[in-house]
């Protein structure tokens, strides 16, 4: 597969530039610029590198740890169900578990009910 790094650069370069960011919670979803990584490291997709993700706690005013969200169908424990985002089957992907820069955030699509939140959270914390 070939990687669209060049032009993720580009799009890095404006988003490192950001002097704003976003006021965040955690239980909170986001569209969020992941980018191009590496290997088996979650992509962002479309021209914007985009990715939903929900944020599951925040580490400061300007970093928080995500979750990556997929709407791929494939069961595995690491990839939960958590309902509907923006009207399509979503599912957090715990494998994919990062550190992000609030720079990186683009609109909140909306909170996670809180119970399946906690479920993400305990799961999280039973992999550590």
């Amino acid at each position: 597969m070939i990687k669209g790094f060049d032009s993720w650069n580009e799009k890095k370069k404006k988003i490192h530039n950001r002097t704003d960011s976003p006021f965040f919670h955690g239980r909170e979803i986001w569209w969020c610029s992941l980018g191009v990584n590496i290997g088996f490291e979650q992509d962002g997709s479309g021209d914007e590198y985009r990715r939903p993700v929900l944020v599951l706690k925040s580490l400061s005013r300007k970093t928080f740890l995500a979750v990556p969200l997929t709407t791929s169908e494939k069961s595995h424990i690491m990839r939960p169900s958590i309902g509907k985002v923006e009207g399509e089957e979503a599912h957090a992907l715990l494998s994919q578990l990062r550190v992000v820069d609030t720079k990186r955030l683009v609109r909140k699509i909306g909170y996670l009910d809180k119970k399946i939140f906690e479920r993400i959270r305990k799961t999280v914390k039973d992999m550590l």
